[in-house]
């Protein structure tokens, strides 16, 4: 079964997270190693408290979840099988502001480095036009996939 690539695509397509795991909807743009994806965050997403307000956790899991679509398009670009792949670190998280849920956030990560099945990618989530979090992830790619 061959999928469509052109952009805007479903996130669905390239990650294993589905509802009500899966934070992140479409894949906006995609260059090289780098991207844009795009959600809203859902009415009854499991990591937005009683008031709404989508937890912190939860914005070091749109950086991963982005970075996962971004490397599954790649791959399929590329006629490779979809890699797998474990966050293993975050540093330098820092949050400036708060999601809510309704809202409609920008997801922009881009890979920075890779070495021996790591792979380490910075990114940034924006909010009605500004940024409420940024940070570097660093994650393990399963040998057998495509490479970082």
């Amino acid at each position: 079964m061959e999928i469509d690539l052109t952009l805007p695509v479903s996130a669905e397509k390239f990650i294993p997270h589905r509802s009500p795991m899966r934070l992140v909807d479409t894949l906006v743009s995609c260059e090289d190693t780098s991207g844009v994806v795009e959600t809203t965050i859902p009415a009854d997403c499991i990591l937005a408290d009683i008031d709404g307000t989508l937890d912190e956790v939860a914005l070091v899991e749109l950086l991963a979840q982005s970075y996962a679509v971004i490397k599954g398009y790649d791959d399929t670009l590329h006629g490779r099988e979809i890699s797998e792949g474990y966050l293993v670190g975050v540093r330098k998280m820092r949050v400036t502001g708060q999601a809510l849920v309704g809202d409609k956030l920008l997801i922009r990560i881009r890979t920075v480095g890779c070495f021996e099945g790591f792979a380490v990618a910075e990114g940034e989530i924006v909010c009605a036009g500004k940024i409420i979090a940024s940070g570097s992830i660093k994650l393990w790619i399963v040998a057998g996939g495509g490479s970082p």
